[in-house]
């Protein structure tokens, strides 16, 4: 186990994870943002980069577990990624469409915001989004970041317009302070 929240527990994901994997890859609706859904090679390909990942650098987007039920509803973590020229961390995030609206992007997002802060040297986390995904630009500001810049990634034969969004460490931190904690025993 990685992370737990109120509703959902975050780990690696396994071998064992590739149906549920496939369940978010190889929907077009769920995989908009990536020109559409995936076939069972890019799954298994995507699976393989995450285990890459965690080996080499102590992280990547994790298996997003409805406590309640056992399922994997999603993945969230945080990865390694290219903006323009610069490499950046960031909070990435990817759910079964089953279970949209319903919270879970935000509260596994944030957690991984608080490990990345917590665990890793950063004075920024980014969340690449695709201009069209007015969800994920949501999930993002809620993280507490705001846009920075826009830049154009090119995948799968596609232009594809992005904004950059970001919270700084201080900014986290600042909103950590504001937040009341809650009394024990609540």
């Amino acid at each position: 186990m990685i992370l737990s929240t109120g509703r959902l527990d975050l780990r690696e994901m396994t071998d064992a994870d590739l149906p549920a994997l496939r369940a978010i890859l190889h929907d077009p609706v769920a995989m908009i943002a990536y020109e559409g859904a995936f076939d069972d090679a890019e799954s298994l390909a995507w699976l393989r980069r995450m285990q890459e990942r965690y080996a080499d650098d102590g992280f990547g987007l994790w298996a997003v577990v409805l406590r309640e039920t056992g399922e994997m509803i999603g993945q969230c973590g945080i990865t390694r990624q290219r903006i323009d020229q610069d490499e950046v961390i960031e909070v990435g995030y990817l759910f079964v469409r089953a279970h949209w609206h319903r919270g879970y992007a935000v509260e596994a997002a944030s957690a991984c915001r608080d490990w990345a802060f917590r665990e890793l040297p950063i004075d920024e986390l980014y969340a690449k989004v695709r201009s069209t995904n007015v969800a994920s630009m949501n999930v993002a500001i809620r993280l507490g970041m705001t846009a920075r810049r826009t830049f154009t990634t090119h995948y799968r034969g596609v232009d594809m317009p992005h904004l950059a969004f970001a919270v700084s460490r201080e900014a986290w931190s600042r909103g950590r302070r504001s937040v009341p904690e809650e009394p024990a025993g609540s």
